[in-house]
């Protein structure tokens, strides 16, 4: 999906009009059009007053949903799981991860600084 597409179906999820996307966005409606029909590409500044008026996050906008989360089946439900934990164990599981994350990243760095014959 495009953003043009994204934003169609997330101001029709919210049964705006174009017309009042670009008032609460504080774009002009012709912007919008083009937005939607993708005539134009919103610049950091509209999608983000557009995000805003439609409260979503940006990468709502900007992504399909498959491009962003957990790929896989087995990952989404452990991901579903987590959220339902307490903030204070979903803390703990975001700090084990985030090990893991700096783990991995580290062992690629040194491995791409081994190959490079520094």
């Amino acid at each position: 999906m495009s953003i043009a597409a994204n934003l169609v179906r997330l101001r029709k999820a919210q049964g705006l009009t174009q017309t009042q996307l670009a008032e609460l966005a504080s774009l002009h409606v012709n912007q919008v059009r083009r937005y939607e029909t993708g005539a134009a590409q919103p610049s950091l500044d509209g999608l983000k007053k557009i995000a805003v008026a439609l409260h979503v996050p940006l990468d709502d906008l900007v992504f399909d949903p498959s491009e962003r989360g957990p790929q896989g089946e087995r990952l989404n439900l452990l991901f579903e799981a987590v959220a339902s934990l307490p903030a204070d164990e979903q803390r703990v599981v975001q700090a084990v991860l985030d090990g893991l994350i700096v783990k991995h990243r580290t062992r690629q760095l040194a491995e791409q600084h081994a190959g490079s014959g520094v």
